[in-house]
C-alpha cells in the first residue's frame, strides 16, 4: 500500500539523512526538466512526502495517524466507505482516508458533496482524527485559493486547541498558517461583510495584544468602507489600547477624528 515512505523508496525506520538522500535521488529522476511534464504530479506528491517526513514534528503526526488509521486495515476500506454514501460517518472517514493517501481531489469532492463547511466532521471522527483531517483540508483549500474556507477550518482548530490541547508542539505551525492567511490573502478574497466576520472571529481566539491591534486596525478600515463609522471608531480606540504605538494610523485618525 502506497505511503510517504514507499514514495521515497524507504521504510518507516529511515533516518533523516536517508529521507534527504532518497528525495534528492528521486527528484533528479522525476523533475519536469528531465522527465517531462507527465511526471509533474508524481513530483508534487514526492515533495509533499519529503516536506512531511523531513520535519520531526510533522513526521510524528503522520506516523501516528498512518499507523492508527491505515496499517491496521485488512480489506478494501476505501471501497467499503464509498459504498456507504448515505452514511455521513463513513463519508467523514473516507475524506480522512483519502487525504492520508494523497488523494486530495477525491477528499475535497466528498467533503463538498457532504456540505463543505456545514459538514460536521467533528461529529463523525475521533477528536484527534478530526483535528488532523481539518488541518490537511485547510492546507488543500489554501492551495486552491479557497481562502475563506481554509480560514474557517483553521479558526475552528485554534479554538479547539485553546479548549483542550492536542497539537501542542505543532500548534505554532497552525497559528502561523492562520495568521499568514489573514495577512496576505483573506481580505482580497472575501467581501467586506465576510472579512468583518473573520476578524471578529479571530479576535475571540486569544492572540497577543499587538496582533489583535493590527487586526482591529484593519477591521476599523473595513467598517469605514461599510459606512459604520461609530463601530469603526470604537474598534480603533480598542486597537490603540492594545498597542499605543500601532503604526500606519494617520489616515485612520483623520477619518475618525480620533
Amino acid at each position: 500500500m502506497e505511503n510517504y515512505y514507499s514514495l521515497l523508496g524507504l521504510t518507516p525506520q529511515a533516518s533523516s539523512q536517508d529521507i534527504k538522500r532518497a528525495f534528492r535521488e528521486q527528484a533528479k529522476r522525476l523533475h519536469p526538466d528531465i522527465a517531462g511534464e507527465l511526471n509533474s504530479e508524481t513530483m508534487r506528491k514526492l515533495l509533499t512526502a519529503y516536506e512531511t517526513l523531513s520535519d520531526r514534528d510533522r513526521r510524528y503526526e503522520y506516523d501516528r495517524a498512518y499507523h492508527r488509521f491505515v496499517e491496521t486495515l485488512r480489506f478494501d476500506y476505501r471501497s467499503f466507505l464509498r459504498e456507504r454514501k448515505d452514511d455521513p460517518e463513513s463519508q467523514a472517514k473516507l475524506i480522512f482516508f483519502s487525504l492520508l493517501h494523497l488523494e486530495e481531489e477525491d477528499a475535497l469532492k466528498v467533503w463538498q458533496a457532504q456540505g463543505g463547511l456545514h459538514f460536521p466532521l467533528n461529529r463523525y471522527l475521533e477528536r484527534e482524527d478530526w483535528m488532523d483531517c481539518t488541518f490537511i483540508l485547510a492546507e488543500e483549500l489554501e492551495k486552491r485559493q479557497r481562502y475563506y474556507e481554509a480560514f474557517m477550518l483553521l479558526a475552528a482548530l485554534v479554538r479547539e486547541e485553546r479548549r483542550r490541547p492536542y497539537f501542542r508542539h505543532f500548534m505554532g505551525e497552525v497559528e502561523t498558517f492562520l495568521k499568514e492567511l489573514v495577512r496576505l490573502k483573506l481580505k482580497a478574497a472575501v467581501d467586506a461583510e465576510q472579512y468583518v466576520e473573520c476578524i471578529e472571529m479571530l479576535l475571540e481566539l486569544g492572540f497577543s495584544p499587538k496582533e489583535e491591534a493590527r487586526w482591529m486596525r484593519s477591521l476599523a478600515e473595513t467598517l469605514i468602507r461599510l459606512g459604520e463609522l461609530r463601530g469603526a471608531e470604537m474598534v480603533f480606540r480598542e486597537a490603540l489600547k492594545r498597542d499605543p504605538a500601532l503604526p500606519n494610523v494617520v489616515q485612520l485618525r483623520r477619518k475618525l477624528k480620533v
